[in-house]
């Protein structure tokens, strides 16, 4: 057989991963990813259990024992819930972004690129992942804040819309933790990161209204995200201390998206080049 017809009949080599993929082939991969990680739930469930107690525990203790905030019109339960809803969705990006850094120092990630993969699937299978576990979080914490007697007053869509608000917030807040865990590299490096996700959750109006704190640290709380949409919630479920800023809740979450989304792909993209 000549060279020529031998080498018409090998079997043509994958496309690489940097090729654009169809959205069909970047969705299957992503779902895929996605799949990847529910399976280590499977096998690791005491973290999922942990990543869904804790904030009950945060709910409770702050719910009873520090028992109320000042300048807090109505039941305390019915403010303090929704700003637990919205702080509970900064928290806990530790366990994301250590799947990232672990993944990239174990090579995973470098065998994943080797492969005809869509370009980020890898990190849209994680981004999915955790954005399930989030639901998940606030199906059980709402179910707490109603067994301490928290109520929704508003309509359906109100509650729908406010699940709606919350989950945007998570979306932006772990493209940014997916980023900033390429960023570190190392899994050691995540909790020096993670402690900045502190600051932006407890300098805001989830806990109390700023019109109790001195002027400066009041205006900071005001323009912090969270507190954009701790406030809308609590006017789409009809809570005390609401005010209506959905087009603020949408705007901060999608312009986070839209600077940290491309930032992470071509973070992701620009491995091991």
């Amino acid at each position: 057989m000549s060279a020529s017809t031998s080498a018409s009949t090998r079997t043509p080599a994958p496309a690489p991963a940097s090729s654009s993929p169809s959205p069909g082939w970047a969705l299957s991969d992503s779902w895929t990813m996605t799949r990847r990680e529910l399976a280590h739930w499977a096998r690791q469930p005491v973290q999922v259990v942990v990543g869904l107690v804790f904030p009950v525990m945060l709910l409770v203790m702050f719910g009873y024992l520090v028992g109320g905030g000042k300048g807090i019109a109505g039941d305390y339960v019915d403010f303090l819930v929704p700003g637990m809803l919205a702080l509970t969705m900064a928290f806990g990006l530790e366990s994301t972004m250590l799947a990232v850094t672990q993944d990239l120092n174990k090579g995973v990630i470098d065998r994943f690129r080797s492969m005809p993969m869509a370009n980020g699937a890898v990190l849209v299978g994680r981004c999915t992942a955790d954005m399930l576990q989030s639901t998940a979080a606030l199906v059980v914490m709402a179910g707490v804040g109603h067994a301490l007697g928290w109520r929704a007053h508003g309509s359906l869509a109100g509650f729908l819309g406010a699940f709606g608000l919350l989950l945007l917030l998570r979306f932006a807040m772990l493209w940014i933790g997916i980023f900033l865990a390429m960023v570190a590299g190392r899994p050691e490096l995540v909790q020096a990161v993670q402690i900045l996700v502190w600051p932006v959750g407890f300098l805001s109006n989830a806990f109390t209204v700023p019109a109790t704190m001195p002027g400066w640290l009041g205006a900071v709380v005001e323009w912090n995200p969270m507190s954009a949409t701790a406030s809308s919630v609590r006017h789409l479920f009809g809570n005390p201390g609401g005010a209506d800023e959905v087009l603020l809740a949408v705007a901060w979450p999608a312009g986070l998206v839209a600077l940290f989304f491309p930032l992470a792909v071509r973070k992701f993209a620009a491995l091991s080049r």
